[in-house]
């Protein structure tokens, strides 16, 4: 299930935008192919990240992945929920499971809708 009102980075990220703000998490093919996740590490309020930056990271009990800025973005907003319940991630990716609220700093004409994003999924997963 790809959500169609999200926009979606090749890195597995996706994007809830309204108007100049958007929020942000990982999909839900990234939080299977991780398993349930155990820590995750996010920024501050405040940082701004250029497109492809890493901003943060995730371990679960299979693999540690870093998380990259999908756009220019400067974190408006973190989901500090995670920080003790990562679960939250695998249970809900799109709704409690988000990580940042931001605001957009760049383009997002480079990002995918959901019908690029599913060709990028059924790729990988084969």
């Amino acid at each position: 299930m790809i959500p169609k009102e999200l926009l979606y980075a090749k890195s597995h990220e996706w994007l809830k935008v309204e108007g100049e703000n958007a929020t942000i998490g990982i999909t839900q093919f990234a939080q299977e192919q991780l398993g349930d996740l155990t820590f995750i590490e996010l920024p501050q309020e405040g940082d701004t990240f250029d497109e492809g930056d890493e901003f943060g990271s995730i371990e679960s009990v299979k693999a540690a992945s870093e998380l990259y800025a999908p756009i220019a973005m400067e974190v408006v907003e973190v989901n500090a929920e995670l920080e003790d319940a990562p679960e939250k991630v695998n249970e809900d990716p799109y709704g409690a499971g988000w990580m940042l609220k931001v605001k957009i700093t760049g383009d997002t004409s480079g990002l995918l809708d959901d019908a690029a994003y599913e060709k990028i999924v059924e790729e990988e997963a084969h």
